[in-house]
């Protein structure tokens, strides 16, 4: 059996969400499957060492003008079968309509064909036109595709109501967390982080960004509240947002005196979140809406008490009693968990405890096994 595995974004230097759900795939495929032979599928980028060299694996770079577009519409099909790929794997919710190479496809999250109009109306030029993209192009992929994967139970209902994949092709595989994520506690890594990114002393941990359902709105709300009942006493940082749009946002909360407590750190690679994450004392993550919600678990993993919105997959993905759920659109809510878990350190340590316990149930390990089971379903039906 040929796997191509699409991985358009995998070199670029700054790697997000699907990026490293995609390359944990890669890393873990390579540890069980000695036996089939794989091709990565690659965009030419700065960081082309991050896939670990294996002997049944090929990364192609495949270079193609028309952007996103001409890649995954015409590059991406065109080498697959070249290639003589028994099957097409697309990670990132997208792929070829036209593919004579079986498609599997992961379905992250349908967020763009919601009439959640918060999510049409706000963002970025380069999200809207994404998301006008996604609109147009995933049911027909989703019609054609052999199996459908996505990412939690939540979005799995949701696919449905949209494509009714009553037959047998949707699947939910959960993703996981990477073992690297644990309390750190080795005083000379932590300094390093610390005096590299210039970390205050106390602080909350948020990350978010630009798109309107990571709740950066109602975050800042949240702790220009906080910071009235607690003055100067907590930072927030805020990983690889930029300095104009921060003051943009809080100028538009009415709040502009609030930029002296936040601090922004730029783009922090994966392989140092566990060490900032583990100086924190809260971690924020209370989304709008998420498919599965990754961060939730690679807080819990480091040993900090997590805050998470009660929508969507994060409840599943949480668990019972292992973080404090609020309502994402209410910040008085994200307020006051903030002044809970300052105020209540038993608390603090028992959801940091029972964090721990809960991350360690998800493995990128078990997503790779369960995805190679898929693959070899559908090979088995051609």
């Amino acid at each position: 059996m040929k796997i191509g595995i699409e991985g358009q974004r995998l070199f670029r230097e700054k790697k997000h969400g699907m990026d490293m759900v995609a390359l944990e795939l890669i890393k873990n495929i390579q540890k069980i499957d000695q036996e089939n032979e794989y091709v990565v599928f690659v965009r030419p980028d700065s960081d082309n060492s991050c896939i670990p060299e294996a002997p049944n694996f090929k990364v192609l770079e495949l270079d193609s003008p028309g952007g996103y577009f001409g890649w995954e519409q015409f590059a991406l099909p065109r080498a697959a079968k070249a290639e003589g790929c028994d099957i097409l794997h697309c990670t990132s919710n997208t792929g070829p309509v036209y593919s004579s190479v079986p498609l599997v496809t992961t379905l992250h999250d349908i967020i763009y064909l919601e009439s959640i109009s918060l999510f049409r109306r706000e963002g970025s030029w380069y999200q809207k036109l994404g998301n006008m993209y996604r609109r147009y192009i995933v049911p027909p992929v989703i019609r054609r595709s052999k199996r459908v994967i996505t990412v939690s139970n939540y979005e799995k209902k949701k696919i449905n109501q949209y494509f009714n994949l009553q037959d047998g092709r949707l699947r939910t595989i959960y993703n996981g967390v990477g073992e690297h994520f644990r309390p750190i506690e080795d005083k000379a890594t932590l300094n390093e982080v610390r005096n590299r990114c210039g970390l205050p002393e106390q602080f909350f941990l948020f990350l978010g960004n630009t798109d309107p359902k990571k709740n950066t709105r109602g975050v800042l709300q949240a702790f220009a509240s906080f910071n009235q009942k607690f003055p100067d006493s907590y930072y927030l940082v805020m990983l690889d947002y930029e300095e104009h749009k921060l003051t943009r946002m809080l100028e538009l909360i009415g709040a502009p005196e609030l930029r002296k407590m936040i601090h922004l750190t730029g783009y922090i690679s994966n392989s140092d979140l566990p060490a900032l994450i583990s100086q924190s004392s809260i971690f924020l993550y209370p989304s709008l809406r998420e498919s599965f919600g990754i961060p939730i678990l690679e807080g819990m993993a480091c040993g900090v008490p997590v805050i998470s919105g009660n929508t969507s997959s994060m409840p599943e993905v949480a668990g019972e009693e292992t973080a404090l759920m609020v309502d994402p659109f209410e910040p008085d809510e994200i307020s006051e968990a903030m002044i809970k878990l300052v105020q209540d350190q038993l608390l603090a340590k028992t959801l940091s405890e029972r964090g721990i316990k809960r991350a360690k149930e998800f493995s990128w390990n078990i997503m790779a096994k369960n995805i190679l089971k898929v693959y070899e379903e559908v090979y088995g039906e051609l």
